[in-house]
């Protein structure tokens, strides 16, 4: 199968092969805003152990002007009604990835 974090970062860095999804606080803002929120979703890159403790590149927290951003993938079976069975295999897998306020989470 593959490697979920790879699977997340393609999925990240292209939005391509699940759903992202934008909570109100994030829908609220301008279209220049979200377009560079969401840029910064698809760049980002710092990792840590704390943070990720498991190596999967599913969370993320960056700053944005004063406002404290999240980005969290989940994974859904292929109709998106329940949770996937495997994540590591794209066959039967789908990600949904939320970004938000971290004052909404």
């Amino acid at each position: 199968m593959a490697d979920i974090k790879t699977l997340n970062d393609n999925f990240r860095k292209t939005f391509s092969g699940g759903k992202v999804m934008l909570t109100c606080g994030i829908n609220a803002k301008s279209q220049n805003e979200v377009a560079e929120i969401l840029s910064q979703v698809r760049c980002f890159n710092n990792f840590t152990k704390a943070k990720d403790p498991y190596g999967e590149h599913d969370f993320g927290s960056f700053d944005y002007n004063g406002e404290k951003i999240y980005w969290k993938i989940d994974y859904y079976d292929k109709d998106y009604q329940f949770y996937s069975a495997d994540p590591s295999n794209p066959e039967v897998t789908k990600r949904v990835m939320t970004v938000m306020l971290a004052s909404e989470y």
